[in-house]
């Protein structure tokens, strides 16, 4: 693994960590200021622009209750450059998402630029005694 995929990682973490603590400024600190962003929340229309996407991460931290249970799992990484995207699977307790996070490098520091993440087919349960 190279620099660079260990640093983008690193900064996926940041943006699964802050989502665990409910945490509105670190969520903002990761997000790009200079590149346009993005983000396509599970149902919900995309948002464009800065403003609209960390707005939509502050009204879901500000949820109240307790810190919702997400755990990242199986977070690859892939750099090109100043750019890079990490695909992962977002595992919470009524299910799990696929999720693409997209990193560019913003004065040294891989700022995240776009979020999607869609739900993944559950998996089917095998019978009893099934072997593969």
């Amino acid at each position: 693994m190279t620099t660079a995929e260990r640093e983008v990682l690193e900064a996926n973490e940041t943006f699964y960590d802050a989502f665990t603590r409910r945490d509105p400024e670190a969520m903002g600190a990761l997000w790009a200021r200079e590149a346009p962003v993005a983000c396509l929340h599970p149902g919900w229309e995309p948002l464009f622009g800065r403003e609209a996407v960390l707005e939509s991460w502050r009204r879901i931290l500000d949820g109240g209750g307790d810190p919702p249970e997400i755990r990242c799992e199986r977070a690859s990484a892939h750099v090109q450059g100043d750019w890079a995207w990490v695909i992962c699977t977002e595992v919470l307790p009524e299910g799990a998402l696929a999720a693409t996070n997209l990193f560019v490098r913003e004065e040294g520091a891989w700022r995240m630029v776009h979020h999607h993440a869609s739900p993944l087919p559950a998996r089917p349960r095998r019978p009893a005694g099934f072997r593969s």
